[in-house]
């Protein structure tokens, strides 16, 4: 039978060949040490936890919930932001509470995309930044993910030559996979333009708190005065917390988009069950010792990761935010791209990395490393990897690139 519309714009996940091979390799006894997907390993700060477990304890909490958030905890994002980024919010207007950024920008895409729609997407990026609007009916014309000079020649390009005129930007920074970080110098230029072509701005703020050494914070792109006349930012409480499976994060903003996402969700969800927004409210009003803690482990974890994999002949440059390396395929293994390469590295290294041909196809010479294994595994991981580098040219000789027959 042929395949439903909307699944037939979507490209073949690319992660899953190597979740399968992994699966695979696991159910054969290999001792995997995952780094691919970045799913925290780290337990949520026990004070949340206890918070949930308090309020669970009330019947009339696990009736259905506020699709929009409940007041308490749209008041403690506003309150954050307030404090972190010095941006004045209406926690009535302009703050709703998702299930997790992914399903925020997922549903924002069902808000605004009309069929044919064109929305400007950094390649690489992460997929629901693309996915979202091609499964909205939206098109997608790809930029520079660098925040730089090289980033505005392309979106002049795309405005004069794109019809329909695109609709929409996104943005992303502290960049996945790459890491990049904006300044708010960029972000100021980014606002001029898309006021000056009347563009939709929306910023995945995801790993805000996630950044290392002696970097500055991460701005908010909504710290632009005039930024909330066009942007709407999204939030997640899955890495700052270490929260993933909780799924909840934020849209704030402009209150017209805000509105439109806020009406689309109440179609289609209840909202987060009453005492995880309850719990996350607890998280939002603390006093920051948490997320200074997750901050310094990940650090530690990336320091490691750049020593141990370097002294293995694999270069990783070392991030300055997110819990994720951005590291190019060494060049022995660059002809591969970055799928084959990953498969090999299960295969026979018994180390999971994401391929960057799945964040998009510039990203196909790098691959995507996590640091979601503890510092005794990320030096088991470089061991690994040293030992199927130094004996690859005797065990490679049949690996053909798939690229070949084409």
């Amino acid at each position: 039978m042929e395949e439903f519309h909307k699944v037939r714009r979507l490209p073949p996940y690319v992660f899953e060949q190597v979740n399968r091979l992994k699966a695979s390799a696991r159910a054969g006894g290999a001792d995997i040490i995952d780094l691919g997907m970045g799913n925290p390993d780290l337990p949520t700060p026990k004070a949340i936890v206890d918070k949930l477990c308090e309020v669970v304890q009330d019947p009339r909490t696990h009736r259905y919930s506020s699709s929009k958030g409940i007041p308490g905890l749209r008041r403690a994002q506003a309150a954050y932001y307030a404090r972190r980024f010095g941006v004045k919010l209406n926690p009535d207007t302009q703050v709703v509470a998702t299930l997790g950024s992914k399903e925020g920008f997922a549903n924002m895409a069902q808000a605004i995309t009309a069929p044919g729609d064109v929305i400007l997407c950094p390649n690489p990026t992460y997929p629901i930044h693309a996915f979202g609007f091609l499964m909205a009916g939206g098109v997608i014309r790809s930029m520079s993910v660098e925040p730089d000079e090289s980033f505005f020649p392309p979106l002049e390009r795309a405005v004069k030559h794109s019809i329909p005129k695109p609709i929409a930007l996104i943005l992303n920074y502290p960049s996945n996979p790459t890491a990049y970080v904006a300044t708010l110098d960029f972000y100021k230029d980014v606002i001029a333009f898309a006021k000056k072509h009347d563009i939709i701005v929306l910023s995945d703020l995801a790993y805000s708190e996630i950044y290392f050494d002696d970097n500055a914070p991460p701005p908010s792109v909504l710290e632009v005065p005039g930024a909330m006349d066009v942007a709407v930012e999204f939030t997640s409480m899955s890495k700052t917390f270490s929260m993933p499976g909780w799924r909840m994060g934020f849209a704030v903003g402009n209150e017209r988009l805000i509105a439109a996402l806020t009406r689309v969700k109440s179609y289609l969800d209840y909202g987060a069950f009453t005492p995880i927004q309850v719990a996350a409210t607890h998280a939002l009003n603390g006093d920051g010792t948490d997320i200074a803690e997750v901050r310094s482990v990940y650090k530690r974890r990336r320091d490691v990761m750049v020593d141990s994999f370097g002294k293995a002949g694999f270069e990783v440059p070392p991030p300055a935010a997110t819990m994720f390396a951005w590291a190019k395929i060494p060049e022995k293994f660059r002809h591969l791209g970055s799928l084959e390469f990953s498969k090999l590295l299960v295969e026979k290294a018994d180390v999971a990395v994401a391929p960057g041909i799945g964040f998009g196809e510039m990203g196909d010479d790098y691959v995507r490393l996590a640091l979601v294994e503890n510092e005794h595994r990320i030096r088991q991981a470089a061991r690994n990897i040293k030992k199927f580098m130094s004996t690859a040219d005797a065990t490679m000789h049949n690996v053909v690139s798939l690229n070949a027959h084409r």
